[in-house]
């Protein structure tokens, strides 16, 4: 399983915190076992939170990387508009400058 990133790591915190506040504040919780177990759910709430922002990313990258290599045109496939031969790459190159 990949590392996650730090935009998912700060997403995953982000979720414990605001469930932590969130859950204390509407249950009023106030023993320690009851505050334990407030705590214990918004970790692992995070935890979800984070592991399926993990698969998401994966699912994205890979629907990515095949819909790039199946929309690259062939050989036998020149987009309209793009001249075909050896002087393509070089124009390209002097419309970028």
């Amino acid at each position: 399983m990949p590392r996650p990133s730090a935009a998912q790591a700060c997403l995953g915190s982000f979720t414990v915190v605001a469930a932590t506040v969130a859950l204390l504040a509407v249950s009023g919780a106030s023993g320690v076992l009851a505050v334990a177990v407030v705590v214990v759910f918004a970790l692992a709430l995070g935890t979800v939170v984070t592991v399926l922002s993990l698969s998401r990313s994966a699912a994205t990258a890979t629907t990515a990387t095949t819909a790039a290599s199946t929309t690259e045109p062939g050989p036998a496939e020149t987009p309209r508009g793009t001249p075909a031969g050896p002087t393509a790459p070089e124009r390209a190159y002097a419309r970028q400058r």
